[in-house]
């Protein structure tokens, strides 16, 4: 189970509800894993994605990423290929 949460501009990502996502996901998915998920959308167009866990009753970062989006055209056909054979 992968809950979301995703804030852009002025918002800030919450512990607190990360901390639901978790509960939401205990109760109504007992038996899967839950990994959360937060998107923060940066100004410059770069995606940071992190996967969140608790420990201690605090929330911390397990993985952080920065991605950004481009169109289809600025990617190599060496990068497609690489992406199309990833399992």
């Amino acid at each position: 189970m992968i809950p979301v949460q995703a804030k852009g501009g002025s918002d800030k990502l919450s512990p607190v509800q990360t901390m639901q996502d978790i509960a939401c996901c205990a109760a109504k998915f007992p038996d899967l894993i839950c990994r959360p998920v937060s998107a923060q959308f940066k100004e410059d167009g770069v995606i940071a994605l992190f996967e969140l866990t608790v420990e201690a009753g605090r929330v911390l970062i397990v993985e952080e990423r920065h991605y950004r989006l481009v169109q289809n055209d600025q990617i190599d056909s060496g990068t497609k290929r690489q992406y199309a054979e990833r399992s």
